[in-house]
């Protein structure tokens, strides 16, 4: 979920996806506290945000809220999709998968639970500084539209800051660290279908694995999470947009190749390849992060509060100045959202900047959707519309227009819940104008944290000039060219009632439904083996020696991973054990969750399917007797589903 493209279909692990939660309460007032939850996944949904609430009621009564409980997603492309209920995501997830639902909510909950169960009375320091050299704007032209004098008032065209919370025990015992960071996790590119939690997540993994030692991956009680912030506009293919056909620039208006067009408009990032460049990006951010963290002394304290609203975003008026309004959108996505990104381009040779329709693609949507509304142009102008989503309601509606506007204060640091992909520019406005609420009501020297992609998904939110541009941010701003005007009043409203004790004055409306929805497009899970073979059994070994560098592979008959889905979450694919000599027993040493293995799963002819499991063995490696094993669950037609474990033959490596 994130490029959507109908090719890039899941086919194993690079690194598994965690969620990371973090509670803070006040230690006179326990019942007074706040929840943040960063996942490693493209977005969160409505659904899942609806879904994770209703069951912590279930649990704890009124003791987490959606007040008080914060979903935010790293925004990794290379995780899961089909957990979404409106029609435009399930068109590109391939409908409701239940079992990634599932899987989803029982990560979320049981991240809770486990954090709510091992509190401890400690305290936060907050620590800011510039990571250089890790990220681009993907969109310089449409920046470059924002006002001059605002310009001139910042040094990149990019916020380089990243905040660290460090969290310490009375008793000196490091509990964690949560970060916001401005990068989006697209280092992995969308040719890629292995599960990967991408640049963000492997800077968690470097920071947990440091704190430790002796856990495999996920395990140890140190959490060390790296959330996203105003990323919209942001990437860490830092070797910027290139004709892959031809090597020349594409940086331009359009990202347009004079041979090949659009589509072959791609940037990279530092590496030689893919993985690499998750590596470098990746080991960046960690580095920062641990120099923030190691140097944080500025302690955290006060009250703690959260002030939350549903608000339809597609009515919203908007006070411009003293003398004008402006209003927000029924839901539309632009020609240029077709386009993609140089990250990521789309289908059929869109192009970025689109500012006029196409009588062909015009007359395709009049025919099978429907024709956008006088009104719906109007107030989108300039956009030219592809999809009037807020105006398409089957079989679901298309777009959610009831979003959750959000913040909660911990002492004199305020996260704000951005609900979509903000641009730097649209980010530092939101944090300049908060804090100026802030201080009008008596709250001085507050840190604005922005926090991306959190509570539900509504693309992006671009500034009114970079609107006006209509590159693919713009034309992917869904609620119109007063959108940010909107959010910021609305982020300003909540702060307001913050700072003035009125929270309990503040109106919402109902919460949004759940649909009932049935729509799931994937092939029925049906497994077969070869005659005289079981699942797992090897058909192709590894080496009997391997030098550290170098990968070991072994190929076993395997089995759809789908069949595994609802023992995830307890459950790994794969193992590397080392035979212990003093023991006489095999020690598990990395599991689909390291970041030196991979699992890759093939789809063979007669629904006959191999499992591949990759070691690319580390420079650290201790010499000795070492051996791959492949676990899964199977489930041929009209059998139930049953688990098995295989095992290549010992190697050595030296």
């Amino acid at each position: 979920m994130g490029y959507a493209s109908p090719d890039q279909n899941g086919a194993g692990i690079h690194s598994r996806l965690y969620c990371r939660a973090f509670i803070t309460a006040e230690p006179n007032n326990v019942t007074k506290r706040v929840v943040f939850v960063t996942c490693e996944l493209g977005m969160i949904s409505q659904r899942i945000r609806i879904e994770v609430l209703k069951q912590l009621k279930q649990k704890y009564g009124d003791l987490y809220r959606r007040d008080n409980v914060i979903l935010s997603a790293t925004h990794t492309h290379s995780g899961p999709a089909g957990y979404f209920q409106n029609t435009i995501f399930l068109i590109t997830g391939k409908g409701l998968i239940k079992s990634s639902i599932n899987a989803i909510v029982r990560g979320i909950l049981k991240s809770i639970e486990v954090a709510h169960e091992n509190m401890i009375k400690g305290r936060i320091f907050i620590n800011k500084g510039l990571l250089e050299n890790s990220q681009i704007n993907r969109s310089p032209f449409s920046y470059l539209h924002n006002p001059e004098p605002e310009r001139l008032r910042y040094s990149s065209n990019t916020d380089k800051e990243m905040v660290v919370l460090k969290m310490v025990a009375d008793n000196g015992q490091e509990i964690g660290m949560l970060s916001w960071f401005a990068i989006h996790p697209v280092s992995m590119n969308n040719s890629n279908t292995l599960t990967s939690s991408d640049n963000v997540g492997y800077a968690a993994s470097l920071l947990e694995q440091e704190k430790n030692k002796g856990y495999l991956p996920g395990k140890g009680p140190y959490v060390a999470a790296f959330a996203s912030a105003n990323l919209g506009d942001v990437s860490p293919n830092i070797k910027g947009p290139h004709c892959i056909n031809t090597g020349g620039s594409c940086e331009n208006l359009y990202n347009y190749c004079p041979v090949g067009g659009a589509k072959m408009c791609i940037a990279t990032g530092p590496g030689k390849d893919m993985f690499e460049s998750t590596g470098i990006i990746g080991r960046a951010i960690y580095l920062k992060a641990k120099e923030l963290y190691q140097a944080a002394s500025e302690e955290i304290n006060g009250p703690i509060s959260s002030a939350h609203q549903w608000v339809d975003m597609s009515n919203v008026t908007v006070q411009l100045n003293a003398t004008h309004t402006g209003k927000t959108c029924k839901p539309a996505l632009g020609y240029s959202f077709a386009a993609g990104t140089m990250d990521g381009p789309g289908m059929l040779n869109f192009t970025q900047g689109t500012m006029e329709g196409n009588p062909f693609w015009d007359a395709i949507r009049d025919s099978i959707l429907v024709k956008p509304s006088n009104e719906t142009q109007e107030c989108h102008r300039p956009k030219p519309i592809l999809l009037p989503t807020g105006e398409l309601s089957r079989p679901y509606p298309w777009h959610p227009n009831i979003i959750d506007i959000q913040i909660v204060t911990i002492g004199s640091a305020a996260i704000v819940a951005l609900p979509g992909e903000f641009t730097t520019m649209s980010g530092r406005r939101v944090r300049e104008a908060l804090k100026r609420e802030f201080e009008t009501h008596g709250k001085s020297g507050m840190n604005i944290l922005l926090s991306g992609l959190c509570n539900v998904y509504t693309h992006y939110i671009a500034t009114y000039e970079e609107y006006q541009v209509q590159r693919y941010e713009g034309a992917s701003t869904i609620f119109g060219p007063h959108s940010l005007s909107a959010y910021i009043q609305l982020f300003r409203g909540l702060a307001k009632a913050i700072a003035t004790d009125t929270i309990q004055d503040l109106p919402t409306l109902p919460e949004p439904i759940l649909f009932n929805i049935s729509l799931n497009f994937l092939p029925l899970l049906v497994d077969a083996k070869p005659l005289g073979k079981k699942y797992g059994d090897v058909t192709q070994d590894v080496q009997p020696k391997y030098q550290v560098g170098e990968v070991a592979v072994a190929h076993f008959v395997g089995a759809n991973p789908r069949n595994s889905a609802e023992n995830m979450t307890t459950f790994t694919f794969l193992t590397v054990e080392k035979y212990d000599n003093t023991s006489q027993s095999w020690q598990v040493v990395q599991e689909d969750a390291s970041w030196d293995t991979r699992f890759i799963w093939q789809k063979g002819s007669l629904k006959y399917s191999t499992a591949i499991i990759e070691w690319h063995i580390p420079k650290n490696t201790e010499p000795g007797t070492y051996r791959l094993q492949y676990f899964g669950h199977s489930k041929e037609f009209l059998k139930p589903v049953l688990a098995f474990n295989g095992s290549s033959s010992v190697f050595e490596v030296y």
